[in-house]
């Protein structure tokens, strides 16, 4: 018999969904026989798997060593080596905010990859916030998406609550987001960009367009000028909605490409190979919170901000755009 006690982190699940975690080489077949059987309860009790688990709950199998082990697989692979300590922006009991740089991976393309999401786990299991137990019945995660080469702020949820409610704020875009963006071109004035995204999944490119076709999202994204420089501009830029390479694709769209993007900057490719950019200077740079948020309260009306890399200042400061702008 194991007995197992539910944590604060893992709060929140269903009991059969916890269940196809701990046990996940067994089907749902076999755990709903043993859930019937009182093979595996709940406090005691008979459960039927839709039950929702609270901390302090108690589960019991009544299983054999040997059966446990069988059904729970391998065990979990290391933490990956934290080569670099990548700055915290914010951190509580349920979440945490990195500055992700330019060049990491915010989630895995390949198996081999090592991407953000490991380097969470690493920073938990070294900081001693989780155990390798823990990671069977739950595992954080992040809740936003930056590209490989786009720099700023990642949210990330440490419990299962956390990274629900987190989810649910990017999902519902109760959260506004705005990214700093160093753009060809000057003589901008604040606006407003509307359109349809298609996204190409066999070349990872996406094409903007003005009437919606099948498979193509609504998107909608805003700006405002912070300065001006040798034919550039550094960008306010308000992410409405979130689909991928929005940003990016959208302001190509009007004229205006991010430098070093060579995907959509096909026209301001003079440009970046002249002042050497190696990446597209595109920067999550807040998130702002909405005053009532009863999910996650010690956030309620916070604005979590992201520091610029240095190669962003670096690149701002050749083109006279950083001076007199508000960071």
């Amino acid at each position: 018999m194991q007995e197992i006690k539910i944590s604060e982190r893992e709060a929140g699940q269903r009991l059969d969904k916890f269940l196809g975690k701990y046990l996940r080489e067994a089907g749902s077949g076999f755990l709903y026989k043993m859930l019937r059987k009182k093979n595996i309860t709940l406090n005691g009790k008979r459960a039927d798997g839709s039950e929702r688990l609270a901390a302090g709950d108690c589960l019991r199998l009544f299983l054999s060593d040997e059966t446990i082990q069988k059904f729970r697989g391998a065990s979990v692979p290391e933490a990956v080596h934290r080569a670099e300590k990548l700055p915290i922006l914010y951190e509580d009991d349920q979440v945490l905010f990195f500055n992700k740089p330019a060049g990491m991976l915010s989630q895995k393309a390949k198996p081999e990859d090592v991407s953000l999401c490991e380097y969470l786990i690493s920073y938990l299991v070294e900081s001693k916030q989780i155990t390798a137990e823990e990671l069977t019945r739950f595992r954080p995660g992040i809740c936003n998406r930056l590209d490989r080469n786009t720099s700023g702020a990642v949210a990330a949820g440490k419990t299962l609550a956390g990274l629900q409610a987190l989810s649910e704020l990017f999902r519902s875009r109760n959260l506004e987001k705005y990214y700093l963006a160093l753009v060809q071109g000057t003589g901008m004035n604040p606006g407003k960009i509307e359109g349809y995204l298609l996204k190409d999944e066999k070349t990872n490119t996406v094409q903007i367009g003005k009437k919606e076709l099948p498979n193509s999202a609504y998107i909608v994204t805003a700006y405002e000028p912070l300065a001006e420089g040798a034919n550039a501009t550094l960008l306010k830029v308000h992410l409405i909605t979130g689909k991928t390479h929005q940003i990016r694709a959208h302001l190509a769209s009007i004229g205006h490409p991010i430098l070093g993007d060579r995907k959509y900057g096909e026209a301001a490719s003079a440009m970046t190979e002249r002042l050497r950019i190696r990446r597209q200077m595109l920067h999550a740079f807040e998130l702002v919170f909405p005053e009532q948020m009863p999910e996650l309260p010690a956030l309620q009306g916070k604005c979590i901000h992201a520091p610029l890399p240095e190669d962003f200042q670096a690149c701002a400061k050749k083109l006279g755009v950083l001076q007199g702008a508000l960071f």
